[in-house]
Parts: C-alpha cells; structure tokens; sequence
C-alpha cells in the first residue's frame, strides 16, 4: 500500500509560477477564475492577515455568513461580525496555521442569523516571497450543520430504535414470566420450580455450597372460612402469595405446588437461618387479616425445612425429607415450622 502525501506549499507555490508564466505571467484572471469556482460552488473564501486579524479578501459568500456584503470586509475583523464569545476561537486557528505550513483543519460552532451552525475551516498560509514567516493565511469555510443535524437524527433514531429493541425484550421476558406463574397468587408454577431446583442442585453440587428447601401447607380452615366459599379462599391464597414473594429474594424462588401447597426455594441459606426466616414468616401469616364483606379472615400454615446437602444428597431426598419435615409440622397442630433431621455420615 502506498502512502500519498500532500504536495508541500514550496512545490504549490512552483506549480502556481509555472501556470502563470504559461498564461503569460497576468494572475489576474486566473484568480477571478478561482474566485468564480468557489461562488459556484457555494463556498465562503477569505484572505486574512495574520498579523492583526484583518480581512485582505472575503467573497460574498462568506459575507452573507456575517449579514453583510463582501465590500465590507476588507479592513475588518471578527469582533466585528461575531459575538465576543465566538470570534477569539477563530483568531487562535488562525494563529495555530504559523507552526503548521500545510495548514489546519478546525471545527467551529457559530451563531450567525440567529441560529447555531457547525463550519469546518480549512487554513493554509500564503508563502511569502523573501523566505520570512507567512503574512496572510488562505480560509476557506465549509458548513455541516445540515450532515450533523442528519447525523443527530441518525443517533437519536438508532438510540430510539434501541430502546424499543430493549422494551420489547422487557415485555417478551414478563409475559414469558407471567406464563409460568400462578395468576392467583403470582408464584412460580410448579413446572419452573423444578427446574429451578435442578440447577440449585447442580449449582451448590459444583461449588459446594447449602441451600434450603421450604415445603408449606395452609392449615384447614375454620368453618367460618369455608362458609364464605371459594372468594375466602382466594383472598387468603393472595395474601400468601404477597407474603411469600415480599419475603424472598431475587435469587430464590416461590412456587405454588397445587391447591393449598406451596415451596421455597432458599439459595445459598443453611438450615439455621431458614429456620429464622420461615418462623418470621409463620409469624406474619398466623396475624395476617384479610377482609371480606366486612369480615375479618385469618389463616395459618404449617412448613417443613430441608437444606441439602446436609439433610439430603440428592434432589429426591431433599424434597422427601422437606415433607416429611412439613407432615411432623401439622402432626404438631398446624401453624408450626418443622426442621429436617441432619444426616450424619458413619465412619
């Protein structure tokens, strides 16, 4: 691959003498050609003197920029046509093109007309003839604020267009959550539980660590609870499910089994503190009220708590011994928590 390079002004400045003693040595219609160029072609131009900032030259072109005509330049400067904010930057770029001969590039934000617009300035120093640093620099401005305006639509509708990809994704995950939940009580069915426990099984096998399994059942109910029927039941069953999600993390998992059967998932809790969290929870359940038709509706449960590995090795023993945890529970009375028996390996 070959490396291209602009010519150097020396080598413009001998191709500039070369084409002028081919045209028999007049620039002037040679510059009036080049000024015609850049009208047609819609591009301010001026011609500046680095010394005080004054304009040698400016087209009309650049004129229209600052609300007036191109008579009016010459002799003037920017503090004249620009704010006092503005014009300073311009006479730094200008300044900057002195250590830099093949000149500069600048980007500049101005308010001119009443409105902000974005230039690109393109700087190159004239040569001057005696060798000694250059007097006047060449400026040739070229607008983009109607491509970064395209450009800032662009973004914005590719930054809307994310958010709506992220919105969809946000609903296509609650709605495929809402379809393994119970509608009832908001828990997980109990399809996802299983799988969840499958890989709380395979998780705390690899890293060993302990995790806790809550089985729970609602005591029988009183007789003034089963005399309202199935709207009693339903209140008490979301009120339980309020209960169970509000006491559970992120990371842990509430399911409802069937009727009156629920289970909790504890990840990374050992027996001790399920222990804790569950009869905090009994606690919360057995002074809960739910109201209806003006009648106050109490319920009560019972939970039995395994923790593998160390009351079950395996996902079959862990549930079985969860629920044999649960049975002694409401063998006691109801409204009971019930821990496994810990295993003790035999020497």
């Amino acid at each position: 691959m070959t490396e291209s390079r602009s010519p150097s002004p020396a080598s413009h400045a001998e191709s500039a003498a070369a084409l002028l003693a081919a045209l028999g040595g007049n620039g002037a219609p040679l510059l009036g050609t080049v000024f015609e160029l850049l009208d047609r072609f819609e591009l301010p131009f001026a011609i500046k003197d680095l010394g005080n900032g004054q304009y040698l030259h400016g087209n009309a072109r650049l004129a229209a920029l600052f609300g007036t005509r191109a008579e009016q330049l010459p002799g003037s400067t920017d503090a004249q046509w620009m704010e006092a904010g503005q014009w300073p930057a311009l006479r730094g770029a200008d300044q900057a093109v002195l250590a830099l001969p093949h000149g500069t590039v600048s980007e500049h934000r101005l308010d001119l007309g009443g409105s902000r617009r974005e230039f690109n300035v393109a700087r190159i120093p004239l040569p001057s003839g005696d060798g000694s640093a250059p007097r006047y620099v060449c400026c040739l401005w070229t607008e983009t604020t109607a491509a970064r305006q395209r450009e800032a639509q662009l973004q914005q509708a590719l930054g809307q267009l994310e958010q709506q990809q992220q919105q969809a994704e946000t609903l296509r995950r609650e709605t495929q959550d809402q379809a393994l939940r119970d509608s009832v009580t908001g828990l997980y069915q109990r399809v996802h539980f299983d799988d969840q426990l499958r890989r709380e099984v395979d998780l705390s096998s690899r890293e060993h660590r302990e995790f806790s399994l809550v089985s729970i059942a609602l005591d029988p109910s009183s007789e003034e609870v089963r005399s309202l029927g199935a709207a009693a039941t339903q209140r008490v069953l979301e009120a339980l499910g309020r209960l169970l999600r509000g006491n559970t993390r992120a990371m842990d998992a509430s399911c409802r089994m069937d009727e009156g059967r629920f289970a909790v998932l504890l990840s990374g809790v050992g027996l001790a503190t399920a222990h804790s969290r569950m009869e905090g929870l009994r606690r919360q359940c057995a002074t809960q009220i739910v109201v209806l038709e003006g009648r106050n509706i109490g319920f009560t449960v019972s939970m039995g708590v395994a923790s593998f590995p160390h009351t079950a090795h395996t996902q079959e023993a862990l549930v079985a011994a969860a629920e044999q945890a649960l049975a002694e529970a409401s063998k006691r009375g109801g409204n009971h928590v019930a821990l496994a028996s810990i295993r003790f390996a035999l020497e």
